[in-house]
């Protein structure tokens, strides 16, 4: 079986690399060669999803027999200072990889971020209405898959993970290097998240695609907490000085355009046999996985 993961960082790379595990022959297309280490040394061709006909070429010459779609910029304060870009690059992206893989089965990583955030926490039933341009961007991408063919648009909450090697790394991983530093580092008080670690994204992909699951499906992790809770429980485990992390609120921070609530749960995840055993880790397991040197 082959598989190809749209899109480099460190989410798409830890995909391939897990399919590719699994036996999978999956190849990673990107505009940019793959800097991360999540993907595990995955084949890569060169592919900007801007560009219709290099979809179409791409996938005739492959030919896979199913597509994860983890691409466009994630940097969601970048996304709202640019929105005709971002909504380009994932919504005019979804519509060419649409039209190329020609129904083929195709998972979407999509996001918390389509809703507003008002809810403490939103399921599959709550009505989206997008927080921002990349959220905006995201849903628009979701309802083209939705509409075509067969897709699943995995919304995930804040995935995270030891990734060192990242153009932008993950906010565990800043926090850590932050401290380690012995550097202050200012963190919200006021905006709730449920972590999902790398590894139970990547896992749950895997088993979606080969049940062949579509709709919509929402995966966050367990725990609802500020990210400054968050960030003291990382601090807690890594033996760090708790002390630097600063107290902002939201609005006076870098991650203003976020949603209050950026918390998922899920209505569906436990009716669906092949996700049995793999429920997502809390924040406290992750975080004593996270390197203590490095």
């Amino acid at each position: 079986m082959r598989v190809l993961v749209i899109g480099s960082g460190y989410l798409g790379g830890a995909v391939a690399g897990r399919l590719r595990a699994g036996g999978v022959d999956a190849v990673v297309c990107s505009r940019r060669r793959p800097g991360a280490a999540s993907a595990g040394g995955a084949p890569w061709r060169e592919l900007d999803v801007r560009d219709g006909r290099a979809c179409r070429e791409l996938v005739a010459e492959l030919a896979p027999e199913g597509v994860v779609v983890v691409h466009g910029p994630s940097d969601i304060t970048w996304c709202e200072a640019n929105p005709e870009l971002a909504r380009e690059a994932h919504a005019g992206g979804a519509r060419n990889i649409a039209d190329a893989v020609e129904g083929r089965h195709v998972v979407l990583i999509s996001t918390d971020n389509v809703f507003d955030g008002t809810r403490a926490s939103s399921g599959e039933s709550d009505p989206v209405s997008p927080a921002n341009a990349y959220g905006a961007a995201k849903l628009a991408a979701e309802r083209t898959f939705l509409e075509r063919g067969s897709a699943l648009a995995l919304r995930v909450s804040l995935v995270h993970g030891w990734d060192p090697d990242g153009l932008r790394p993950n906010f565990a991983t800043t926090c850590v290097r932050a401290l380690r530093d012995g550097r202050e580092l200012d963190v919200p008080e006021d905006h709730w998240n449920t972590p999902v670690h790398v590894d139970d994204v990547s896992a749950w992909v895997v088993a979606l695609m080969g049940a062949r699951r579509t709709g919509v499906l929402h995966l966050g992790g367990p725990d609802r907490l500020s990210r400054l809770e968050w960030a003291r429980r990382i601090a807690d485990a890594q033996g760090l000085d708790a002390g630097l992390l600063r107290p902002v609120r939201r609005a006076d921070s870098a991650y203003a355009c976020r949603p209050e609530n950026a918390c998922l749960h899920s209505e569906r995840a436990a009716l669906l046999p092949e996700l049995a055993g793999l429920a997502p880790e809390g924040v406290d397991v992750s975080a004593r996985r996270l390197p203590q040197e490095g």
